[in-house]
């Protein structure tokens, strides 16, 4: 309970900002986290509750390596590493290292730190390092009022760029379907615009209708897909690297304890290979010698 007043005494008051890292590393926040509560970290400890609450509310980009935060909170790198680990065991913090496109066409590799205010399992950390997380569900606000949608605006702006393709309300809520797919698939406004006022016949008998065929002909192609994130999680005792399954908690098995398989899978060696392949030929020409007549 001293703990607990001790932290919540110093965590938040102090007279310079945390320190950031270099650009590109520091805190990376994951998506789809719960929103903060008074209560998001009562299931640790005193200590690692403080710590947690302090972390999470650090800017993206802040220092959260152990030699920092000892310079910022009362505790020693000892205690700070203890508590990282345990921050990780509970599912709030995972490190590892993520490669990076560069503008030259090449990659890099750099480490990180990502921060969940929301505890996650195993599960949904793997599939984060993957790239596939699933989207949450968000509840329904009886409360909002349906606004119109960014495809409806435009059409129904038509009139003022181009007053020939004028249109009514039940005519946008047609068309705008088939200019979501044109925003889905990156196209501007502008280009949007173009694309319908540009060369209009004289006169335009039907908007609709014209609108309608141009938004269907002159669909451009879809995006290419998305890179997935090619992310490595580490351990957090002795760092090394591994896939998220052979890394439960955060933690490899050589760390938790356990034992190394008594065989490998690895391939053997050229010479090895080369061997076994002469004492085969030897064992087989011994046979056939030994079942020939006399």
């Amino acid at each position: 309970m001293a703990d607990a007043k001790l932290s919540a005494a110093l965590l938040p008051a102090h007279a310079s900002p945390h320190p950031m890292a270099n650009p590109g590393y520091g805190k990376r926040s994951t998506p789809d986290q719960l929103p903060r509560t008074n209560h998001d970290f009562a299931h640790l400890p005193p200590r690692e509750a403080a710590i947690a609450a302090y972390i999470d509310r650090l800017p993206a980009g802040a220092d959260i390596s152990v030699k920092t935060l000892a310079k910022t909170l009362p505790y020693g790198q000892c205690a700070l590493g203890t508590a990282l680990n345990r921050l990780q065991a509970a599912g709030h913090l995972r490190r590892g290292r993520e490669r990076l496109e560069t503008e030259g066409g090449g990659s890099r590799w750099i480490t990180r730190s990502w921060w969940s205010r929301t505890a996650r399992n195993d599960t949904w950390w793997a599939a984060f390092t993957r790239g596939d997380v699933p989207e949450p569900e968000q509840p329904p606000d009886e409360r909002a009022r349906p606004t119109r949608s960014r495809a409806h605006i435009l059409l129904a702006a038509l009139g003022r760029t181009a007053p020939a393709l004028s249109l009514s309300a039940a005519d946008c809520a047609a068309l705008a379907p088939l200019v979501e797919e044109w925003f889905a698939r990156g196209a501007t406004e502008e280009t949007l615009l173009a694309a319908l006022t540009a060369g209009l016949p004289t006169p335009v008998h039907s908007p609709a209708a014209l609108l309608r065929r141009r938004l269907t002909d002159k669909l451009p192609p879809e995006p290419p897909a998305p890179r997935p994130p090619r992310r490595v999680l580490e351990c957090a005792e002795c760092g090394v690297p591994g896939c998220p399954e052979a890394l439960p908690g955060g933690v490899c098995g050589g760390c938790r304890g356990e034992r190394a398989p008594t065989h490998s899978n690895a391939p053997l060696p050229a010479s090895a290979v080369q061997v076994h392949a002469a004492e085969i030929r030897a064992a087989m020409s011994l046979k056939r010698r030994e079942r020939a007549p006399v």
